[in-house]
């Protein structure tokens, strides 16, 4: 066991003294608190993950949010009973972003400007082929999936441009053919933390379920960068993580996958954001729902009246999207209109839009970038209307996402999307548990945690945390990463995790020190 006394410092308010005691000559004693590790040793800690442990916030990775990573905090608190030097393996500067050979291929962080987030417009500083040298503590890659980190020459800069390597992990990587856990181990860690699998299902979930569940798919190099993990592949790949860590003697704490379909990123957007009262769209309304109405004769004939697509002149309504989980009418559609009399180029060109389109619901998940295309001209969707022969003022009319041109896939996630997704992410959980019981490891029910942040909020100290966009206080401008502040709470909740498991005394840390929103310059 491993301790260091510290000294509470003395708080005088007002004349009183607390927190202390006194002598009958008005000495002030204060009193020694000791820290202790308990039965874990935090001399060596090294963290692994994804962008949730690497500080990576407000849609980027720089300093100041890497100095708030939630290892970086943890890290604070066990050098108290201790813990060494934690190394982190820092940006230039604070406006983030990602250069390759002088191109940018990733951009800087985002910040409020009073109405919205906004990206910064600082050029980004950070080049990835300029490695750093060293061991470092917190190897976190922000983009990582469980299998990434068994990957040999993961961080190999040579294959960053082609998608076979990270540009995060090939800033730090100790070489061309290093993997994120070789790493790890060579550190000899005494103690680790450990929380991956997020980017599991994060991507198909962002991707509004563009990509493949790869259930029954044993081979994860076949899988597409959006894809959902096979379970058994997750389980094999994340035992492997704990045994190599746990190879050194190394005690640890494991977190589970927070339900990504809670976090602002799914939240933000309403279903129905289409209101009468905006001039650019009410005045079309009478017009929409007479253009639809032949449509929406043809859906009540084949049966399927649900998908009638009709815009409300007195409340919001829903945007139209393309459910590819749904039978594809296009076919009939287009019979249906010309046998009605319709001519066969705009039958045919209705039957396309429209063959698998609905409005939206309140079970469908709208991401967060679809609100910068909603109401907007689809340039694609104009180029093929037009190459069909749609004359360019009718294509352009047939062209405004979310009205006239279904949202595509990647904006929406549907119910059956999100099924997949829960399915996959309870199923990574109760991985995440049975390892953590097998190999004696304190665990972090961070899905639970976030529910509730997101369910009805949650007190830290004196302020509050909710699940709401900018001001929630709990995540960043991005809807996906937390704030400084959530990062406080969430390493508030792993200590108490150890605490419990190895008989450590670590003390929380105090909201009032992390922030919620970074200002444009610092």
């Amino acid at each position: 066991m491993k301790l260091n006394k510290y000294k509470w410092f003395v708080l005088l308010l007002a004349g009183v003294v607390i927190g202390c005691s006194s002598n009958d000559d008005n000495e002030v004693i204060v009193e020694q608190v000791e820290y202790t590790s308990g039965s874990a040793d935090f001399s060596t800690y090294v963290a692994i993950g994804n962008s949730l442990s690497s500080g990576y916030t407000d849609g980027a990775l720089f300093r100041a949010g890497q100095n708030n990573s939630m290892p970086n905090i943890l890290a604070g608190q066990f050098e108290l009973a201790g813990g060494g030097e934690f190394i982190q393996p820092l940006v230039p500067d604070n406006k983030g972003g990602l250069l390759l050979g002088g191109n940018k291929i990733a951009e800087p962080r985002l910040y409020f400007n009073g109405s919205g987030p906004v990206r910064i417009s600082a050029a980004p500083a950070t080049e990835v082929s300029t490695r750093l040298t060293g061991a470092f503590n917190n190897l976190a890659v922000p983009g990582a999936k469980s299998f990434h980190l068994l990957a040999q020459g993961y961080g190999n800069v040579a294959g960053v441009a082609t998608g076979l390597a990270n540009p995060y992990f090939a800033r730090f990587a100790s070489s061309n053919t290093a993997s994120v856990l070789g790493d790890a181990i060579a550190q000899d860690p005494t103690f680790f933390s450990l929380w991956i699998g997020n980017n599991d299902v994060l991507s198909y979930a962002t991707s509004g379920g563009a990509g493949i569940n790869q259930l029954g798919n044993g081979d994860p190099a076949t899988y597409g960068s959006n894809d959902i993990t096979d379970p058994q592949v997750f389980k094999n790949i994340y035992t492997m993580i704990v045994q190599g860590l746990k190879s050194t003697g190394a005690d640890g704490v494991v977190a589970n996958i927070p339900n990504v379909m809670k976090i602002p990123y799914f939240t933000t957007v309403p279903h129905a954001p289409l209101s009468p009262a905006n001039p650019s769209f009410g005045p079309l309304i009478p017009t929409l729902n007479q253009t639809f109405g032949g449509l929406n004769q043809v859906f009540t004939a084949l049966g399927v009246p649900e998908r009638s697509i009709v815009f409300s002149s007195t409340a919001a309504s829903a945007v139209v999207i393309k459910d590819e989980t749904l039978t594809d009418l296009s076919a009939q559609i287009t019979a249906a209109l010309g046998a009605g009399g319709v001519d066969a180029g705009t039958a045919y060109i209705f039957g396309q839009l429209y063959g698998q389109a609905r409005q939206a619901t309140a079970s469908d998940l709208l991401v967060l970038p679809s609100s910068s295309i909603i109401g907007q001209p689809n340039a694609e969707a104009f180029t093929m209307l037009t190459a069909l022969g749609v004359p360019e003022a009718t294509a352009g009319q047939l062209s405004v996402n979310g009205i006239t041109f279904p949202l595509e896939d990647k904006w929406v996630l549907t119910p059956a999307e999100q099924a997949e997704v829960l399915a996959a992410t309870t199923a990574f959980n109760q991985i995440i548990k049975n390892v953590a019981d097998e190999y004696e490891l304190a665990h972090v029910d961070v899905n639970s945690i976030l529910n509730q942040v997101a369910a009805t909020g949650v007190g830290f100290d004196e302020f509050s945390l909710n699940a709401k966009l900018v001001f929630g206080g709990a995540f960043s401008l991005d809807g996906i990463h937390p704030t400084a502040r959530g990062n406080a709470y969430i390493a508030n909740k792993f200590i108490e995790a150890i605490n419990a498991k190895f008989g450590s005394n670590l003390p929380a840390v105090k909201a009032a020190g992390y922030t919620t929103l970074y200002p444009a310059s610092m």
